[in-house]
């Protein structure tokens, strides 16, 4: 019998005996230029996301510094981090279908250069609309969309 695929919410729950520091080989400290890399869990990454108020952001960048720091490490998993954006994302979509008024504001979180996340529920669309309720300035450079001058709107330096 085939198994039953895990909700978002439940794949945001599984923390798939994470997060761990793991130390790198050779060749990836001379690649990454670091000795240590941390694994976030997916709630990690959700925690980093929920804390951006209106009006801010966060790139995929920021929240791998945040990781990096939270877990005494030189840097946060790139894959990782990403991966565990678009469940937060994801799974707040669907707590927000389920009724729920309090969700990760996941639209908020940009890719590394300010770019809106096409993977994101609703693509581009969806995030640009939100954002633009925010009072964010949002343009097309050929086939992607941006946050006009989005480093003036990090959220930088998180605690706890």
């Amino acid at each position: 019998m085939a198994r039953k695929k895990k909700t978002w919410r439940e794949q945001l729950m599984d923390s798939k005996d994470l997060p761990k520091v793991v130390q790198l080989n050779e060749n990836g400290q001379i690649h990454l230029k670091a000795k240590t890399m941390a694994i976030p869990s997916p709630l990690a990454v959700d925690a980093i996301m929920a804390k951006v108020p209106k009006g801010k952001l966060t790139t995929i960048d920021e929240i791998r510094r945040q990781v990096a720091k939270d877990n005494c490490a030189d840097i946060g998993c790139q894959l990782t981090c990403g991966i565990f954006a678009w469940i937060v994302a994801n799974a707040a979509e669907e707590a927000a279908a389920a009724g729920e008024k309090k969700i990760t504001p996941y639209w908020r979180t940009l890719k590394s250069n300010g770019e809106l996340n096409p993977k994101y529920p609703g693509g581009v669309e969806a995030q640009k609309k939100r954002l633009e309720a925010e009072g964010h300035t949002i343009f097309q450079k050929r086939v992607k969309w941006f946050v006009e001058d989005f480093e003036a709107k990090l959220v930088r330096e998180r605690r706890g």
